[in-house]
């Protein structure tokens, strides 16, 4: 009998190409990086779902690589090509193959490299030829290249902020695949490139709730296969720079066409609506400790490592502790020196303890406390839209508040504070009630993350706020210090670019 086979790998990250942090072997091991040859032994594992979906259409699936990297900073060179070279060793060994599935991100960079997707396809086109199907799935926030366009099939890209719908757009990515290489539909895809740098727009809040089921209504006309928008990645310094509409029809390009352009128009004369600008620091931390009710959720996203960031600020810390701001948690400072010997004095133990500020200027300065060692745990876990991310081992700590000079010891008044070994943004309460603290009777929770955490926080929250300015990634576009993009070219540093074009 003879079986349908789709190739299927993930190779992945999104590069801030301002920040210190390399994305090299230790990132990207303690993420995801699993050889073909290997047994998947991990929490993330983006091929379980899938699995379900191809036996259901009696396909088989080649796995290659699965490897996937906390975003930071640009991939040594050498990193990149022994993983993309990798892969495509995986796809030229799974030959022959009646289509390609990948899982990327779309803002991936490295040593010489601006385009890491767009270099990928083109080398797995290269090994599959012209008429083999080839699919990625890519984060919403890509900066989608040329030639990523002109090397796949089909670009599918996630529809929400916070990454709730991953799996079922590798679902999605898969069915085109698969009725391409059975001959169901013939998929042509059409892109509109708006002259704006996207900043943060979450899809929990109108304008851009609605503007997602507008998306997936489309959808449900027979001939068009996939609707999505890539809001970008503002802090990937590539000439490619940019927020895209990218429409997928069936053998219809005047359609995918008209919908390219309705939906791109839309958008941006909603920009600025749409546009979610944090507060400061101090404001949100006013608001929380007048809030009548708890837990008030502080995004700090400033330092969000999800971004690239550090994740070792301590600027919030700072203030809350010159404030005496108590029964307030913070997640998650990355400080794998602090864990370590938080896990030598053990549970119970009192000790002077230095934490964050390792990284630079934008983390702020080391804080010197005497704290209690109140949780330790060896290998925590967070899930976001299906897959879960190692914190590696976590300590929680809590911060005794003195008043008059006078430590005072009741619970409700420390600072409790959760320590990583692993540098991950922090989406979901567990990483609290892991380290055994409940956050639902906090005051104040402080989370290092931009959006992701929204999902899991907003049911446990009485309010959530967001703050920026004091770390890592600037919240105002304008003020980062592109090299390679012309500003004068793209909104927010021009009000109405398209005017000015015209």
């Amino acid at each position: 009998m003879f079986v349908m086979k789709i190739f299927f790998a993930t190779l992945g990250t999104e590069s801030n190409t301002f920040s210190p942090i390399p994305t090299g072997w230790n990132v990207w091991n303690s993420l995801l990086l699993i050889h073909s040859n290997e047994p998947i032994q991990g929490p993330m594992n983006p091929l379980a779902q899938l699995s379900s979906v191809a036996e259901q259409r009696e396909w088989e699936i080649s796995r290659g690589l699965l490897a996937y990297a906390m975003p930071a900073g640009l991939t040594p060179k050498l990193v990149y090509e022994s993983l993309r070279d990798e892969l495509i060793a995986d796809l030229k060994a799974a030959m022959p193959v009646n289509g390609v599935t990948l899982l990327m991100h779309g803002a991936m960079a490295a040593g010489g490299y601006d385009d890491c997707e767009g270099d990928i396809l083109e080398h797995v086109r290269q090994v599959v030829g012209p008429d083999i199907p080839v699919g990625a799935v890519l984060d919403l926030h890509a900066n989608v290249s040329d030639q990523m366009l002109q090397q796949a099939s089909v670009l599918v890209g996630y529809k929400e902020y916070p990454h709730i719908d991953i799996y079922q757009r590798l679902e999605d990515l898969f069915h085109i695949i698969a009725d391409t290489a059975e001959r169901k539909v013939q998929p042509v895809m059409t892109s509109i490139k708006l002259p704006m740098i996207g900043g943060s727009y979450h899809t929990t809040r109108e304008p851009m709730k609605s503007f997602v089921r507008q998306m997936e209504d489309l959808e449900k006309q027979d001939a068009v296969l996939n609707v999505w928008l890539a809001h970008g990645f503002e802090y990937g310094d590539v000439p490619f720079i940019g927020v895209r509409m990218v429409v997928v029809t069936d053998n219809s390009l005047a359609l995918a066409d008209g919908i390219a352009e309705k939906m791109a128009h839309k958008f941006y004369e909603m920009r600025n609506e749409a546009l979610s600008l944090p507060d400061t620091m101090n404001n949100c931390l006013n608001k929380a400790v007048a809030a009548k009710k708890g837990p008030v959720t502080i995004a700090d996203t400033s330092d969000n490592a999800g971004g690239g960031a550090p994740s070792d600020s301590t600027f919030f810390l700072s203030e809350m502790i010159a404030r005496k701001i108590g029964n307030a948690g913070i997640a998650t400072i990355w400080d794998p020196v602090a864990v370590s010997i938080c896990e030598d004095a053990g549970i119970g133990a009192c000790l002077p303890l230095r934490i964050g500020g390792k990284l630079g200027l934008a983390s702020g300065n080391p804080v010197d406390v005497t704290a209690t060692v109140i949780g330790l745990a060896d290998n925590v876990l967070q899930e976001l839209g299906g897959s879960q991310m190692s914190m590696g081992r976590c300590a929680a700590i809590k911060i005794h508040l003195s008043l008059d000079g006078i430590p005072n010891v009741l619970p409700e008044n420390g600072i409790d504070v959760i320590l990583s070994q692993h540098r991950t943004q922090t989406v979901a309460p567990n990483i609290f009630l892991e380290l055994g603290v409940d956050p639902t009777r906090k005051k104040i929770l402080v989370v290092k993350s931009n959006q992701h955490f929204y999902a899991a926080f907003e049911p446990i929250s009485a309010e959530i706020l967001y703050a920026g300015g004091m770390g890592a990634l600037q919240s105002d576009i304008t003020s980062i210090p592109y090299k390679h993009v012309d500003t004068k070219r793209f909104w927010p540093f021009v009000e109405n670019p398209i005017t000015k074009q015209t």
